[in-house]
């Protein structure tokens, strides 16, 4: 199956400015395997997604505690960018802290099938 292009987008020992999503995202901006390359914080107009993969067209979003108030915003942004050919996966900061394995392996997935 070789080397998991998800690993790249988590690292176990950075914060985000907020505290909020201590200690997992770290995008890596180098080529995972097949040439498939996640950026953090692209604008695909009018929204501004948290990671995203162009050769894939696949967006991957991470959700603090703000977004259970939000989630007809989020629905909106995830029903737009999917009418523009993109897939979105959207995991809760929760899921990353507690089951990274199974969220990596749910986008290796979708990179596989893309």
């Amino acid at each position: 199956m070789g080397v998991n292009p998800a690993d790249g987008l988590f690292e176990s020992s950075q914060e985000k400015s907020n505290g909020s999503r201590k200690g997992f995202v770290v995008p890596l901006e180098n080529e995972a395997e097949g040439g498939n390359r996640f950026r953090r914080q692209q604008p695909i107009a009018p929204y501004i997604v948290d990671f995203v993969c162009f050769e894939k067209k696949l967006i991957v979003e991470l959700d603090g505690g703000q977004h259970a108030e939000q989630s007809a915003y989020d629905a909106e942004c995830t029903t737009w960018l999917e009418s523009q050919g993109f897939r979105v996966l959207r995991f809760w900061n929760n899921q990353i802290l507690m089951e990274i394995e199974a969220v990596k392996e749910v986008i290796w997935k979708e990179l596989v099938e893309r």
